[in-house]
């Protein structure tokens, strides 16, 4: 299954309010945040790329560990566009120093599951309904919910790839936003029916965010991804970790000889090369 998207996170919001007339601060709408957040991140996308580590399990009917993959990847995002009309690609070279034995079960692929926070963006935006709940703590911080749910015959980021066709997912979750300073902490998001008839039974997301310094900059960006999916006979869960973040450009300021912009990669025979389009 794969989740044909690259990731997006929200990036740190300079300012959390604004004055009225009188002199009295008045805190954005949360939903407002998280769209300028998004579309801010997408301006810098392809000039990131970080270390990614990937846990594949394969699970039994009592949800113990059946099988277990790991891998580690060089991982960066290429993007055509702009921050308003986009696509994008994500690249994984596996790292000189993963080494695994790979398992005779088999086991789960999953990309681009981060991406959820594009339901955010304006772009996609206008295809989900949004509320919010009262305040909660997420790791201590003060955090607005912000639940999103999919409208039926609209556009959705994510898809389902099977046998050679692509399935839209209808999604619906809930976003963590700090406070004080609109910066994504978590989500979560699952699928709003069961989806059987196509082979998949239920889908959940699990996306936590943290803070990293690039150069004078910081951004809110993912830290871990957890994806647990489910047919009518199978049971996976895959974990995402991404570490080391690093800014083309500021290499490049500290290496001249450094390439900003490393050629792209050809696929190995037989794998597809992931290509995000919207689903409708």
């Amino acid at each position: 299954m794969r989740h044909r998207e690259s990731i997006v996170a929200g990036a740190l919001i300079a300012a959390a309010c604004v004055l009225h007339a009188d002199g009295k601060p008045a805190v954005l709408d949360p939903v407002a945040l998280v769209q300028k957040q998004v579309v801010r991140y997408i301006s810098k996308l392809a000039d990131l790329h970080c270390t990614e580590t990937v846990t594949q399990q394969k699970l039994n009917a009592k949800g113990h560990v059946d099988a277990t993959e790991r891998s580690q990847f060089d991982y960066l995002i290429m993007m055509n566009g702009n921050s308003e009309e986009f696509q994008l690609n994500e690249s994984r070279i596996e790292s000189p120093d993963s080494r695994h034995k790979p398992v005779s079960l088999p086991m789960l692929t999953t990309n681009g599951m981060t991406t959820v926070l594009l339901v955010f963006h304006p772009h996609y935006s206008d295809a989900f309904s949004f509320n919010t709940s009262p305040e909660e703590v997420v790791e201590g911080r003060p955090a607005i919910p912000i639940h999103f749910a999919h409208i039926a015959g609209r556009r959705t980021p994510a898809a389902l790839a099977l046998r050679n066709r692509e399935f839209p997912l209808e999604l619906q979750g809930t976003a963590w936003v700090d406070t004080a300073s609109g910066q994504i902490l978590q989500v979560d998001a699952g699928l709003m029916r069961d989806m059987s008839d196509v082979g998949l039974r239920s889908l959940e997301i699990h996306v936590e965010y943290k803070p990293q310094k690039l150069g004078q900059e910081t951004w809110t960006l993912p830290y871990k991804a957890v994806v647990d999916v489910t047919t009518p006979r199978q049971h996976w869960r895959n974990t995402h970790v991404f570490e080391s973040y690093k800014s083309f450009s500021t290499d490049a300021e500290q290496d001249p000889n450094y390439k900003v912009r490393p050629d792209p990669v050809p696929a190995a025979p037989g794998q597809e090369q992931s290509k995000p389009k919207e689903q409708q």
